[in-house]
């Protein structure tokens, strides 16, 4: 059948009849590919002809006893096969977790990859049946519209919508790698001239998280000296701090981590290091030097549907490592949020 048109057709096709072709392509005998579909031979060759009626060209050459694909059949099965590859293998996915637990959260990369994962070995092995889905992203989600049960945010207590519940504030403080600290000692806030000070790069730009740099902590525990950061130095008329060298990166993970491989001095957040505190990975040499933060770590949950037990156990649990961090930092709880934070 040789099919010709003066005016191509420019709509999509419908993809009913490809499946037909699929099969027909992969056997190239009609029969077998109605035994596949558990068809009849001519309701697959009916489905053939009205598909390639709809693409405009023959998909194949009919001899008497074998079929051979055309260069525009060649063309279409290439892309047919592995689309129609992909759909099944999502719906293999989707039939098998059907009437699965699962919970979707959504968080901060940074937050993820230093609090959240480490943890999350505890919760699957109390709850090996829940399927728990991640998305780490910086950018924030809507969560009365997307497909996440709950939201792990960091943001100052005005910013946080009714409900929210406060896991745990945040201290800034200096930390090191211990065997940084066998080569020379850092005893005190002068010895860090002779140090690589590991700044978050972007916090100028946004008001709040300006409290995660330097020269925030200078300006509180060395108010006549105040390092030297190029355009960012405030205090012109103060004489200059300057440290050996700067290092900056945007993520706080990033940050911890060069700190972790002996890079440099670290303004960390504390409720992200105290694990690495805790198993003598980083050492916190000016421990009297902590500076609160007015910033904060907080659950949400999406208003749009009734809690689920699985979204519930795992708001349990993770309020319950959520304690555990507060009495790591030594945080007392807000009187403001106690009733919700326990």
């Amino acid at each position: 059948m040789e099919l010709t048109s003066r005016h191509p057709r420019s709509r999509p096709i419908s993809a009913g009849h490809l499946r037909a072709f699929d099969a027909v392509a992969r056997h190239l005998n009609f029969r077998a590919a109605a035994e596949e579909l558990s068809l009849t031979q001519s309701a697959v060759s009916r489905q053939i002809q009205s598909l390639e009626d709809e693409v405009g060209a023959s998909l194949f050459l009919r001899h008497t006893r074998a079929v051979e694909l055309t260069s525009a059949g060649t063309l279409l099965l290439r892309a047919s096969g592995p689309a129609l590859e992909r759909i099944d293998a999502s719906v293999r996915q989707i039939r098998q977790s059907a009437g699965r637990r699962s919970v979707a959260i959504t968080t901060w990369a940074s937050f993820a990859s230093m609090w959240l994962i480490p943890r999350m070995e505890a919760f699957q092995r109390q709850h090996p049946d829940i399927d728990i889905r991640i998305d780490a992203s910086d950018n924030a989600v809507d969560l009365a519209t997307a497909d996440v049960d709950l939201a792990l945010r960091y943001a100052v207590p005005s910013s946080v919508p009714s409900g929210a519940i406060r896991l745990f504030g945040e201290q800034l403080t200096p930390v090191i790698s211990p065997w940084l600290l066998k080569e020379r000692p850092l005893r005190y806030i002068e010895d860090l001239a002779q140090r690589t000070l590991i700044e978050a790069g972007d916090a100028h730009r946004t008001r709040h998280l300006e409290w995660l740099t330097w020269q925030r902590w200078f300006d509180t525990y060395a108010p006549t000296a105040a390092p030297s950061t190029g355009a960012r130095a405030r205090n012109a008329d103060k004489p200059k701090f300057t440290p050996q060298r700067w290092l900056y990166f945007n993520y706080a993970h990033q940050i911890v981590q060069a700190a972790l491989t002996g890079q440099g001095v670290a303004l960390a957040r504390l409720p992200l290091v105290a694990q690495s505190l805790a198993n003598g990975d980083l050492v916190e040499p000016l421990p009297h030097t902590r500076l609160d933060s007015p910033l904060a770590y907080w659950l949400m949950r999406t208003p749009r549907q009734p809690e689920r037990p699985e979204v519930k156990a795992f708001c349990e649990w993770l309020l319950q490592e959520a304690a555990v961090t507060r009495e790591a930092i030594g945080e007392v709880p807000d009187p403001d949020t106690v009733d919700h934070i326990d």
